[in-house]
């Protein structure tokens, strides 16, 4: 989809042709539209399609013509039922009367640029709008990383008593999403500190404190995937031994109940042999009330044998 944008009379809004100091938004392109825009703008077509490659590493490319700066930015894609987190390339090329941003979805990232709700953003101060990027994206970094942060600790709710490992899996799951976000943010970093030595990008009296707070919520957002990756790595250990642990815990009942009705059990299959009237034959079976006499002490006996094993060492 390719969509226009430029700053008039203060207010963002969406043209059908582009001009100087408009930003044109490639989200999901189609071959016509990479060509289209190439052919308008003099771009190279393997540059329009770099960020359409979901391996493609953040850097930042000087051309004659133009700058291109490519950026990791988190996603959100939801896989059954259940949303997973993921960074994909973000690419920004500044020419010399025109803004490209082009990524292979519809990020949220640039929702409130195209809204016109950042403050202070014009699409025709070219570099003030590529920090303002960059500060959004460190935002959104920072949201994701705290969802996740409040999913581990409803995992770790679910694990207490969990014998399953379903839970694990997914905290596996969340630990793997914060070594992506950590990478990717370590090489925004980098990106960040080559665009403080850039000479082409013109900058605005306002820029170096702006790309100064870019860089610092990128150190924080840096920080708390480290932080929220040692926690997780250290959370999937201890609770793998918990749900062990739980499964420990009902064998040992298991046990118990098996052992308490193997007396029962064995006093009832030795008074079902058959004996000779003439022989000696079991102890009680010639009264009437032996049955249930044998009964009761069976009962007695499991019951002391199951108090005995619940108090015993063994089974603790």
């Amino acid at each position: 989809m390719l969509r226009i944008f430029s700053s008039i009379n203060g207010q963002v809004e969406q043209i059908e042709k582009p001009e100087n100091g408009s930003w044109l938004c490639l989200s999901e392109p189609t071959d016509v539209e990479l060509a289209t825009v190439a052919s308008q703008t003099g771009i190279d077509l393997a540059d329009l399609r770099a960020p359409l490659d979901d391996e493609e590493r953040s850097r930042v490319d000087v051309e004659d013509d133009y700058t291109m700066i490519i950026v990791d930015i988190p996603t959100v894609e939801e896989r059954g039922g259940r949303d997973w987190y993921e960074t994909i390339p973000l690419s920004i090329i500044v020419t010399e009367n025109l803004i490209i941003t082009v990524c292979m979805q519809d990020t949220p990232v640039l929702h409130p640029f195209m809204e016109g709700t950042i403050r202070g953003f014009n699409t025709f101060m070219r570099s003030r709008f590529i920090l303002q990027i960059l500060y959004r994206n460190a935002t959104m970094y920072l949201r994701y990383l705290r969802i996740i942060d409040r999913e581990s600790d409803k995992l770790e709710l679910k694990l207490r008593h969990s014998m399953q490992n379903r839970e694990i899996v997914m905290l596996m799951e969340l630990s793997k999403t914060l070594v992506y976000f950590t990478t990717s943010l370590k090489s925004n970093e980098i990106v960040m500190e080559k665009l403080t030595t850039l000479q082409r990008i013109k900058q605005y009296p306002d820029d170096e404190d702006l790309l100064d707070d870019v860089i610092t919520e990128n150190k924080q957002a840096i920080e708390m995937a480290n932080i929220y990756s040692g926690v997780l790595a250290n959370m999937t250990d201890a609770f793998a031994s918990i749900v062990s642990n739980n499964l420990n815990n009902v064998m040992r009942i298991f046990t118990i109940i098996s052992i308490t009705l193997s007396i029962p059990t064995l006093i009832f299959s030795m008074y079902g042999m058959n004996f000779d009237g003439g022989m000696m034959g079991m102890p009680f079976t010639d009264k009437p009330w032996g049955f249930m006499l044998i009964i009761v002490i069976s009962m007695v006996l499991s019951g002391a044998v199951a108090w005995f094993l619940t108090r015993s060492r063994m089974f603790k």
